[in-house]
This record gives C-alpha cells, sequence and structure tokens, in this order.
C-alpha cells in the first residue's frame, strides 16, 4: 500500500494562498462595512443638519411690483417650502427606517 504524502511545498503554497483569499475576503467585508455605516451616518445627519437658506426668496419677493399684498405673498410662499421641507424629512426618515 502506498500512502499519499504531501510535499511540504505544495502544503505551505496551499496554506499561503488560503491566508490570502481570508484575508482578501475579510477586507472586502469589512470595506462594504465601513461603507453601510458612512452611508447611514450621511443620511442620519441631513436629517438632523441645520437648515441654511441661501437667500434666494428674500431675492424672489423684492422683484415683485411694490401694489401687491407682500405679507400675504410671502406667507404663502413660507407655507410652500414648510410643506416641502416636511415632505423631504418624510422622504428621509423612511429611507432610514428602511436601512
Amino acid at each position: 500500500m502506498s500512502q499519499y504524502r504531501d510535499s511540504p511545498g505544495g502544503s505551505l503554497s496551499s496554506l499561503i494562498s488560503g491566508a490570502v483569499i481570508g484575508a482578501a475576503g475579510l477586507a472586502w467585508w469589512l470595506f462594504s462595512e465601513a461603507e453601510k455605516r458612512q452611508r447611514s451616518r450621511k443620511q442620519r445627519a441631513m436629517l438632523y443638519a441645520p437648515r441654511m437658506q441661501d437667500g434666494s426668496e428674500a431675492l424672489e419677493t423684492t422683484s415683485i411690483k411694490p401694489e401687491t399684498n407682500n405679507s400675504e405673498q410671502l406667507e404663502q410662499r413660507v407655507e410652500q417650502l414648510n410643506a416641502a421641507i416636511a415632505d423631504v424629512r418624510k422622504q428621509l426618515e423612511n429611507l432610514g427606517e428602511e436601512n
């Protein structure tokens, strides 16, 4: 009966290749987990970020004729913007809950 024996070089090369493949798999998994965490942090940051305005709304109201009632138009514009902001917040919260 003949016994099967691995050569020392073959065992060593299979051990090294297994370690390299395992390290590559671990690195890929860690990278994908880090990306997931980063995406969720960005989404949370967008939910709680301070709301800043660039002043474009103020420019729009100055172009309106002085005869018109600016305060009513401004209130309507503010209500529209608040409704749009609420819709975006709901959408972002839903995205955060899905993840």
